[in-house]
């Protein structure tokens, strides 16, 4: 079994944006929704027991290498909104895609992802393939869904 023989991991997330993340138009200032997605992208990690401490102890720094945010609709003070981070692509980088929703009327706001790559601790070289490190949390991930 592979990771690509079936589904990868996805969460969801809820917060509610605080007073001061908002700016003088009354809305989530925009350099705020990197953390949002941050803070989602560590639950997912979580969930196949890869965070970064883990990821620390396999030997790997995992750097955000690309970002990129399509802001669709404001983000407004005291807003509860729901965070979908899902992994997209595992094979030669980490791929997380996101949509923020509003959590009331499930209407999309955002969309992003961010992609990063293993980096050996020791020699601090870019692999060209992820670790069998991350494969195996995402396939031991898999067969507790199956």
């Amino acid at each position: 079994m592979t990771p690509a023989d079936h589904p990868l991991p996805r969460v969801e997330t809820e917060l509610e944006i605080p007073f001061h993340d908002i700016d003088m138009m009354e809305v989530a200032w925009h350099g705020h929704y990197v953390r949002y997605l941050e803070i989602a992208r560590c639950r997912l990690l979580e969930s196949i027991e890869y965070n970064y401490p883990q990821m620390k102890a396999s030997g790997y720094a995992w750097p955000v290498i690309d970002l990129r945010i399509r802001y669709a609709a404001p983000i407004r003070f005291a807003q509860r909104i729901r965070i979908e981070a899902r992994i997209s692509e595992w094979e030669h980088r980490l791929k997380v895609d996101y949509t923020i929703r509003c959590a009331d009327s499930g209407k999309r706001l955002t969309r992003a992802w961010t992609i990063q790559v293993a980096v050996g601790l020791n020699d601090q070289e870019m692999c060209l393939a992820s670790p069998p490190s991350l494969l195996e949390r995402l396939i031991a991930w898999q067969e507790t869904r199956s």
